[in-house]
């Protein structure tokens, strides 16, 4: 099975974590997915995450698979092979953290450690039916993860339940302190989006049951921090893995959106700069009148692996809900929502204000026990 890229076992007899293979664990190499890196030395010493997981008593059970260099959305990867979504089998796993969340969604794991640059944990943890989330950008260490500089980049955990997901931070993020929430029911802002409309039903419902007040708004620069977001990633991606394309080192999907990125100007990162500061003021500003603001995770259900394979533009669609507030920096969680019509889960994001992730995480627990209740 391609879910994990080495097994082992590390540490103690704690929780069971599943560590993505762009994260630094000493003495194993870090390929992040890729051919390129087939022949790396070992780490020589360990994530600062890692680090934590290991004084915590946990018990690393191994390096998961992803999208390789981690960087695309789907998790099919035809060097180290493409992991199974347990919840839907035909579909993709979501990418790039595809081995985390899959680990998790199997049960091989009761937690993983992702990466989240552009929804890299939000994306798998919904295709997977699972919780993941995206920290405020700097809140937990990325010292030891790949690429090295991003201004996007976000290590993040992904497990079943939000008790969990908390322990995890607890963990991994210092000076997590747990809150809950005021009982007299949150004001809380559902975000207008382009969204199925049966996935939109689902998760408003959803909303409603957790006992939300929910007002709808628009943000008028989420479109173009969805673009800018793109502009960013491509910029720093190709200062980082630009050197590997040419040799015959990379899969085809990765080395064209490489060189795709390659013609990213510098005038068009200062644009995106720009839109990055607009979107945050934007997004603060509305945080100001809500607790939380609320949205999908994904736009329709994750593509089906055949789809994805065909260049469908399902694919494309996957990560406008997502990749804005990389750009922003704010808190974004993922939880899985049951569809009214039965079957698939699917994910409702929550985005907090910056540094208030144990405020996020609490309407996440919230949810997900009055989704239990129900």
């Amino acid at each position: 099975m391609s879910t994990f890229i080495s097994e082992f076992l590390l540490g103690g007899t704690g929780k069971r974590v599943a560590v993505k293979d762009s994260i630094d664990i000493a003495g194993y190499p870090t390929r992040s997915g890729s051919r390129a890196f087939a022949d790396a030395p070992a780490a020589r010493q360990n994530a600062e995450v890692v680090d934590a997981i290991l004084a915590a008593g946990w018990q690393i059970v191994g390096k998961t698979n992803l999208h390789e260099l981690a960087f695309g959305v789907t998790g099919i990867n035809d060097w180290t092979g493409t992991p199974i979504n347990p919840q839907a089998p035909d579909r993709v796993p979501g990418g790039s953290s595809s081995g985390s969340a899959s680990a998790v969604a199997a049960g091989l794991a009761d937690i993983a450690i992702g990466t989240d640059t552009g929804g890299s944990v939000r994306v798998p943890a919904a295709c997977c039916g699972i919780a993941g989330l995206k920290p405020t950008y700097g809140r937990v260490s990325r010292i030891g993860a790949h690429p090295l500089e991003s201004s996007l980049d976000c290590v993040g955990p992904f497990a079943k339940t939000m008790d969990d997901l908390i322990a995890a931070m607890q963990v991994i993020c210092p000076g997590f302190n747990v809150q809950g929430l005021p009982a007299d029911g949150a004001k809380v802002g559902f975000l207008e989006v382009a969204c199925d409309a049966h996935l939109q039903a689902s998760l408003g419902a959803a909303a409603d049951r957790a006992g939300w007040r929910r007002s709808h708004l628009q943000l008028s620069e989420f479109e173009a921090a969805f673009a800018a977001g793109l502009t960013v990633i491509n910029f720093e991606n190709w200062a980082a893995f630009g050197h590997l394309t040419g040799k015959g080192l990379i899969g085809a999907d990765v080395e064209t959106r490489l060189l795709a990125a390659s013609r990213t100007t510098r005038e068009e990162l200062a644009q995106a700069e720009a839109v990055r500061s607009r979107f945050t003021r934007q997004v603060d500003a509305a945080l100001e009148d809500f607790a939380v603001l609320l949205l999908p995770t994904l736009p329709s259900l994750p593509p089906t692996l055949s789809e994805a394979r065909a260049g469908s533009k399902a694919v494309a669609g996957m990560t406008p809900l997502v990749r804005p507030f990389n750009l922003s920096g704010h808190p974004a969680l993922t939880v899985p929502v049951e569809l009214d019509c039965g079957g698939l889960k699917v994910g409702l994001q929550i985005v907090g204000r910056k540094g208030q992730d144990e405020q996020v995480c609490a309407f996440g627990a919230q949810l997900q026990a009055s989704i239990t209740q129900s």
